[in-house]
């Protein structure tokens, strides 16, 4: 036969105390409560105005035929956001070897539009971004070519169109990066895709150069090597 003993009433005793020390753990425990603390960006509205200048359109026109002068102004809001605005002035001098077809230009030309940082850090020293730009000039052109000799008659007359009106509207899709030299120094490099909007040719045909968009066609790529001092 299996005898039970009755527990003491010490043991009760310390068995109630451990209960009801439980008991009001659990209860501060449900009435504390964590704080909620969320960290915001305090960055603030407008960081910096940097001013800048395009390298590439200057070494075109040491190198090549046709090139630019473009400088720009951008304002850093937050890092995240930069609206920009480019200006600057076109020029082409060539003449084909071949037909002897002469071709010159200069004019000035706009550009406005934003950036966008797609960087993971947008605080960080460099920065990714993507962007578009509205594009616009208005410019006049000279065309001249040499007399072609009539094999029958012997008689030449040349062409020479002067001063021939035209304008032309065109979009920019961009996408480049750049950083932080040294101080204010930055540099950064942009790939640009160009489309033509709206244009006006003049009578004699499709221009050879378009100050600020490039060579005559209905679209282009480029790019810059921008270098900047942000104020």
């Amino acid at each position: 036969m299996i005898i039970v003993k009755p527990l003491s009433l010490s043991i009760l005793r310390v068995i109630l105390s451990v209960a009801l020390f439980l008991g009001a753990i659990g209860v501060h425990a449900q009435q504390i409560k964590l704080p909620l603390t969320i960290k915001k960006d305090s960055v603030r509205f407008l960081q910096n105005i940097a001013v800048g200048v395009d390298v590439v359109g200057v070494g075109q026109l040491l190198m090549s035929d046709y090139g630019q002068y473009e400088a720009y102004v951008k304002a850093n809001i937050k890092d995240k956001y930069f609206p920009v605005v480019e200006i600057g002035y076109g020029k082409a001098v060539t003449e084909d070897p071949d037909t002897y077809i002469s071709y010159n230009t200069k004019a000035p030309y706009g550009r406005v539009g934003v950036d966008f940082n797609v960087s993971k850090n947008k605080h960080d020293i460099y920065r990714v971004f993507a962007g578009v730009r509205y594009g616009f000039t208005s410019f006049k052109y000279n065309v001249e070519a040499k007399g072609l000799t009539d094999p029958i008659w012997q008689g030449s007359a040349q062409y020479v169109a002067h001063n021939v009106n035209a304008f032309n509207h065109w979009g920019e899709a961009v996408f480049g990066l750049d950083a932080k030299i040294w101080g204010a120094l930055r540099m950064g490099w942009t790939l640009r895709y160009r489309r033509r909007i709206a244009h006006k040719e003049g009578a004699i045909g499709t221009p050879w150069y378009i100050p600020g968009f490039g060579r005559g066609r209905d679209s282009v790529l480029g790019g810059s090597f921008n270098v900047a001092i942000e104020l």
